[in-house]
């Protein structure tokens, strides 16, 4: 069958399974990179073995594409030979054994398989990360990751109607996070400063959306401008290294949920506690959760959360 055939089935399979049509272009997108670099060594999708994807993991990098870029690649491919296996075109992922051989990360309890430690930042750091932007959308992107421990998907996703002001909370969208077992998540006096300098510069913006965050045509901003921008940031202060092949030199939104773990559990709360906020979809955390009541939570959050200063 034609490869641009099964690339639009498979599109198609993914609106059916309620993909956004941002994550379907980020699995096209290498799809068609890989189609082409199998059409040039006369090899068609169904005839891909471990040596074939070996080939394309020297070939990516040969194009100078970093480590994450790459993963992403192997992300979209086992995901479409998923969609394969199930249409009956072929019995086997062949992107699983290599992608787990060559790709994959694990991590332990203090870093990272191959002994590499997440870079962690001091609140210090943070303060300093925060207080170096100037736009206040930047600032306030930050400041609510860095205060919540959201993901970037959770972040982008939120619309002005999910905030509570008077409680100081934002209910994030059911449908769209399967892995969060906790859906409601807590900001400070400080964040909520910043959000709301935010919101009144957004009303003279002319928003065609009803997200919180929009980007500079009006529009919901997505993923990879927030990663952007805190990358753009952290570099600039000296806390991410784009150049560098060690995962502790670098800094993106991944930091800010990591941050906000270490420094809730360093200032004493509870790990219970923790697991909820983080929104961690483990059975015992779920358990737990049921015996906490929401006002006890929110004040626990208020107690260990860190101050930035931001004014």
């Amino acid at each position: 069958m034609d490869a641009s055939m099964l690339l639009a089935d498979f599109a198609q399979d993914c609106l059916d399974r309620h993909l956004t049509e941002e994550t379907i272009g980020r699995y096209k997108s290498p799809l068609k990179i890989f189609f082409v670099f199998l059409q040039d060594r006369n090899r068609t999708v169904l005839d891909v073995d471990k040596h074939v994807l070996k080939d394309f993991i020297h070939f990516r990098r040969s194009q100078g594409v970093d480590q994450k870029t790459l993963e992403n690649n192997f992300t979209a491919l086992s995901t479409f030979y998923e969609f394969l296996c199930f249409e009956g075109y072929t019995n086997v992922n062949p992107v699983l054994p290599v992608r787990k051989r060559y790709l994959k990360r694990y991590k332990d309890a203090e870093g990272d398989e191959d002994g590499s430690v997440r870079k962690l930042v001091s609140v210090e750091d943070m303060a300093m990360l925060v207080n170096s932007i100037l736009s206040v959308r930047d600032k306030a992107v930050v400041m609510l990751l860095a205060k919540t421990g959201i993901r970037r998907k959770e972040l982008v996703s939120i619309d002005i109607q999910d905030i509570d002001w008077a409680e100081q909370s934002i209910t994030l969208k059911k449908k769209m996070f399967k892995k969060r077992s906790n859906r409601v998540v807590f900001f400070d006096d400080e964040c909520a400063r910043i959000l709301k300098r935010w919101m009144a510069q957004r009303e003279n913006l002319n928003a065609k959306t009803e997200a919180l965050f929009t980007n500079e045509y009006g529009r919901r901003l997505n993923r990879n401008g927030v990663y952007n921008l805190v990358t753009k940031y952290a570099e600039a202060v000296g806390l991410h290294d784009p150049k560098s092949d060690r995962i502790e030199d670098h800094f993106s939104t991944h930091n800010c949920r990591h941050w906000f773990t270490t420094w809730l559990r360093r200032n004493g709360m509870p790990r219970e506690f923790i697991k909820v906020l983080r929104g961690d979809k483990r059975k015992d955390a779920i358990d737990i959760y049921d015996h906490i009541d929401r006002e006890e939570l929110r004040k626990a959050y208020l107690a260990f959360i860190p101050q930035l200063g931001i004014d």
